[in-house]
């Protein structure tokens, strides 16, 4: 059952009831972060990759994986995080508390608070040559995922609308669920959002520019979701040594309706899907 806490604002002093979202585990059950009935929401100031995430523990199979943080837009403007249980033994990167990252800054001592299960997958991840944080190549992530996908089904392109379809359909083969318009309109071209990632379709005639790359990413940031960029005509250099920097996918529409990688980012995702 989804757990659900009042949140009051701050500034007006309206009350929320929020519920915490549940996000699918690796495994295939739902993880929520845990809410905290006896925290304070606090105002979002400014955005910070770290307290933007909070790692979440599965309750079915043990995985700790990293999650957006529980976030209320109030009426008044003020967006606000909500506070959430820490976890005990957390040691990624986002603590489950108050966003500081002190977890990180810990160093080598906060392991020793986890329990002998995470001590087990430490020693586990320490023995394998391809250790959590360490960029692969896509030839190597496709050599371990776990199972192969249907070939994805393109359709022609020969307007904008197509092109918007095309990638649609290439969101939902990747595996993302609920793909539909995106909120808020960007700048050029067309938003798409689904569970977790938000796209961009640039059916322009001219190549995708830094600034398209970087209005899409500071998008995603502001909804704690990744980001993926589908251009009709390709990207300038800058926009794609802009976009490596960022890990942000860059994938080209070629007639034919099929999206093809032209980055590392876009080819690991390519590989592995959404997972």
């Amino acid at each position: 059952m989804a757990e659900t806490v009042p949140v009051r604002c701050p500034a007006c002093r309206r009350e929320h009831r929020y519920t915490a979202p549940a996000y699918p585990c690796v495994c295939g059950a739902p993880v929520a972060p845990r809410l905290d009935h006896d925290g304070s929401a606090t105002p979002v100031s400014h955005r910070d990759w770290q307290d933007d995430w909070v790692t979440v523990r599965c309750g079915s199979c043990g995985r700790r994986g990293e999650w957006p943080r529980p976030e209320v837009g109030c009426a008044c403007g003020v967006v606000l995080r909500v506070a959430v249980v820490k976890e005990r033994g957390t040691t990624g990167l986002a603590a489950a508390d108050d966003g500081s990252g002190t977890a990180a800054s810990r160093g080598p001592e906060a392991g020793k608070e986890g329990t002998a299960a995470d001590q087990d997958d430490q020693q586990g991840s320490a023995r394998r040559p391809d250790q959590p944080g360490r960029p692969r190549d896509a030839a190597a992530v496709a050599a371990t995922a776990p199972a192969a996908r249907p070939p994805f089904l393109s359709i022609t392109i020969r307007t904008a609308r197509d092109a918007v379809t095309a990638t649609a359909l290439y969101l939902r083969w990747l595996g993302y669920r609920g793909v539909r318009r995106a909120d808020q309109r960007p700048p050029s071209g067309i938003g798409l959002a689904a569970r977790g990632v938000v796209a961009q379709v640039d059916p322009a005639v001219r190549p995708a520019t830094l600034r398209d790359v970087e209005c899409l990413w500071l998008t995603a940031m502001t909804e704690s979701a990744d980001c993926l960029y589908f251009s009709l005509s390709g990207y300038a250099d800058d926009a794609r040594a802009r976009a490596d920097a960022l890990g942000v996918p860059l994938f080209v529409l070629d007639l034919t309706g099929t999206p093809r990688p032209v980055n590392a980012p876009a080819e690991t995702l390519a590989a592995t899907g959404a997972g």
